[in-house]
């Protein structure tokens, strides 16, 4: 996997502009921060946890990890109380899914399907690099 980025440019902070990657490709759903019981947890950041959690039982199951992620959408419902938590969600994401920054873009919508959820991310990875 390489990291793409054009000369001159200065390098993105915790994401990547683009990827480049051979392999087996997988496909996560988007994601939420439910638990095995269905619970979604009240916090921005307690949700945030679950769903990268979540999200890599998923790649688990192909064996495949973080560091074989190559691009994650997220969704989110209030982008003002993703922009407060920034701190929180880099500490969660370093100690859930290491060092790897894939190509990555954060938007804002007005609702999930399941009312509670705040967050909802979809994964690509792609393994046999």
């Amino acid at each position: 996997m390489k990291a793409l980025l054009p000369k001159g440019w200065p390098r993105p902070k915790g994401y990547s502009n683009g990827i480049l990657a051979e392999g087996s490709q997988v496909f996560v759903a988007g994601m939420i921060g439910w638990n095995e019981q269905g619970e979604v947890p009240d916090g921005f950041v307690d949700q945030f946890e679950q769903t990268l959690k979540n999200t890599l039982a998923v790649l688990a199951e192909a064996n495949a990890g973080a560091a074989d992620v190559v691009r994650m959408t997220w969704y989110v419902t209030d982008l003002d109380m993703y922009r407060s938590k920034l701190r929180e969600l880099g500490w969660a994401y370093r100690n859930l899914m290491g060092t790897n920054f894939p190509a990555m873009s954060v938007v804002e919508v007005s609702g999930l399907v399941e009312p509670k959820a705040m967050i909802e991310i979809e994964t690509t990875a792609v393994i046999g690099q």
